[in-house]
């Protein structure tokens, strides 16, 4: 598990200009932002996750030979001829900020099989895309303070990054997407209605348990019941 920064897949996409210009005005034309509508080639090199922000995502522009850091995930689209009337904001695009410092990214190939997935977006609306990557999160170090929600089940989300067919990407949790695949997954017409409820419990195998382990110093144990305990 990484602290703050994590490695990514290779991405190749493209950066919104306006970005690396900070989403400052124009200064030959204060009307619209400097660089709008251009587009410089990229790849995606880190994410960094930090408590109540936005996934960033640190990229290289080639062009330039820079490494940008911190760049939102709006920022970047993965065609060129994107229409940037069907651009969605970011809080369309991720629905929920970082819940730790501590991330783990990795790539699910169970879903890497997939003929594709549906997005429900926050407006209802429904887009199609393709899986790349998770990143997940905990609270690995218990001498520091847990004031997230990484490890509370009824509040923490995993983060699916699905390419968007729009050109975008989207950083999405898991009950926000429909999967397709032509031989293990119901056909759209025949899938059940999804009425699945938030899993909100702790499992343990030790609290409130009704027998105990017994035996010390033996290899193999013997179990009791707890009214034997009691008894």
């Amino acid at each position: 598990m990484a602290f703050l920064v994590a490695n990514l897949p290779r991405v190749e996409c493209y950066v919104r200009k306006e970005f690396i210009y900070d989403l400052q005005p124009d200064p030959n034309d204060p009307g619209k932002l400097k660089g709008a509508g251009e587009l410089t080639p990229c790849y995606w090199v880190s994410c960094k996750s930090m408590l109540n922000h936005a996934l960033r995502i640190e990229a290289m522009l080639t062009d330039y030979g820079a490494l940008y850091d911190k760049f939102p995930l709006h920022a970047f689209v993965w065609k060129t001829d994107a229409d940037p009337n069907s651009l969605l904001p970011l809080h369309q695009l991720e629905l929920w900020d970082c819940f730790s410092y501590h991330i783990t990214v990795i790539e699910k190939v169970a879903l890497m099989g997939t003929s594709g997935c549906t997005v429900m977006l926050k407006d209802k609306k429904k887009m199609r895309g393709t899986y790349m990557f998770t990143i997940d999160s905990a609270e690995p170090d218990f001498n520091v303070l847990n004031v997230g929600l990484s490890e509370t089940p009824h509040e923490h989300k995993s983060h699916n990054i699905i390419k968007l067919e729009n050109g975008q990407y989207a950083c999405q949790p898991n009950n926000r997407i429909l999967w397709s695949n032509q031989s293990f997954i119901a056909s759209p017409d025949k899938l059940l209605k999804p009425d699945l409820k938030v899993s909100s419990r702790v499992w343990s195998v030790e609290r409130n348990a009704q027998s105990y382990v017994e035996g010390e110093g033996d290899y193999l144990y013997d179990i009791v019941s707890s009214d034997a305990i009691k008894g």
